[in-house]
């Protein structure tokens, strides 16, 4: 996944994307760079219009994400109905705990 961040760092600051510079880049983050992942990822982008495919891939993400808003507030649902229980169990602990050390 690095090796993609490279190539959109480089291509957001308007440099080519090509195999010395995204090495530097990756080498410049502090990890080890795979020559055969760097050579991969290049031969892949070549003639690929990136500002278009971020475009495209924007889209049909934030779609599931509304999506999946309801399910989310049913789950906030449940956990506040079990940190109400957890509460009192805390409570009760702590009570417990308490008298014990000046029982």
């Amino acid at each position: 996944m690095q090796y993609v961040y490279g190539a959109l760092l480089l291509h957001s600051a308007g440099k080519p994307v090509d195999e010395a510079s995204l090495k530097k880049v990756v080498e410049a983050s502090g990890t080890a760079s795979d020559e055969a992942q760097i050579k991969a990822l290049v031969a892949s982008l070549d003639g690929v219009d990136i500002e278009q495919a971020i475009k495209e891939a924007a889209v049909p993400v934030a779609a599931p994400a509304a999506a999946a808003a309801p399910a989310a507030e049913k789950a906030g649902e449940a956990k506040e109905e079990k940190s109400a229980e957890d509460e009192a169990k805390e409570e009760e602990a702590a009570s417990a705990g308490l008298s014990a050390l000046f029982g």
